[in-house]
């Protein structure tokens, strides 16, 4: 029996994956932050797993004050050296290392994916930049990577859940003039993202893991409406959002426009391209 050892288990994505995996046929063993600090055991853990994926780090929607920077950038980057850490060290070493980045590494001027691309320099951006740049170094073992910059992941859960509260009781509205890029996935193609990886061996280093047809944030807030029969007529000011979540709220307000070509030419199929299927399926 295959083992799976997973960062952040317990969250949105690692259900779903545990989940999948565990009616695979994999034994899916979720690593604790106290085994994190715990050499031993972490050792033990990574010794006895031939998949590892990194999904741990503190929620990036909030008010992003100078210490939860230190939160955001030390949940993820304090995780991912250990693991490192721990993989280097282990005899039987992991067959395969997914960790987690975030499109918002890239700018927002244009379209971009893997092969053509310009980052953007702010926070988050670097933030990715360095939780990518530790993460790779597993390679230096021998071991198999690959990076997955996350869109938007929409589900029975997650960030739709959120958004569809007041939309629900007529509230709902665009985010500032609603232009934005907004580039998501649907969570049933990213879990699939994770299996396709695994099952072809050649693949590895970074893939957008977002809908071929990204949108915008105008045109979600309409599709939304129109399943939920329900006005969209109240837009959410910046300024309202700059004072809740100070520069968190850039995350909201200054979405990127990012395609998967790599996992697209690498001939994965999609089963929600954009963003009518995806809330059809999901509000429908």
């Amino acid at each position: 029996m295959k083992t799976l050892a997973i960062t952040g288990s317990s969250g949105f994505v690692g259900t779903n994956l545990r989940s999948f995996f565990e009616k695979k046929g994999f034994n899916v063993i979720g690593i604790k932050r106290e085994e994190l600090k715990n050499e031993k055991k972490l050792l033990d853990i990574i010794e006895a797993s031939d998949v590892v994926v990194n999904l741990a780090g503190a929620n990036i929607i909030n008010r992003w004050t100078e210490s939860y920077k230190k939160t955001l950038y030390n949940s993820r980057l304090d995780t991912t050296k250990a693991l490192i850490s721990a993989m280097n060290k282990v005899d039987n070493k992991p067959e395969l290392f997914i960790s987690t980045s975030a499109v918002g590494i890239y700018k927002n001027t244009t379209c971009y994916d893997e092969e053509r691309f310009e980052y953007e320099d702010d926070f988050l951006a670097n933030l990715c930049k360095d939780w990518e740049a530790e993460a790779l170094k597993a390679k230096e073992f021998g071991i198999r990577t690959a990076i997955f910059r996350f869109g938007i992941i929409l589900g029975d859960g997650g960030a739709l859940e959120k958004m569809l509260t007041p939309f629900k009781f007529g509230l709902g509205g665009t985010i500032g003039s609603g232009l934005q890029d907004f580039s998501f996935i649907h969570i049933s193609d990213l879990i699939s993202a994770y299996d396709f990886v695994y099952e072809n061996k050649n693949l590895e280093g970074i893939f957008n893991l977002t809908a071929p047809e990204p949108t915008t944030n105008l045109i979600l807030t309409k599709a939304l409406g129109e399943k939920l029969n329900r006005p969209t007529i109240l837009p959410v000011p910046e300024f309202i959002l700059n004072l809740i979540f100070s520069e968190g709220a850039k995350v909201l307000t200054d979405g990127q426009c990012v395609k998967p070509k790599k996992l697209l030419e690498s001939g994965f199929k999609f089963e929600f391209v954009n963003i009518d299927s995806t809330i059809d399926n999901l509000v429908g």
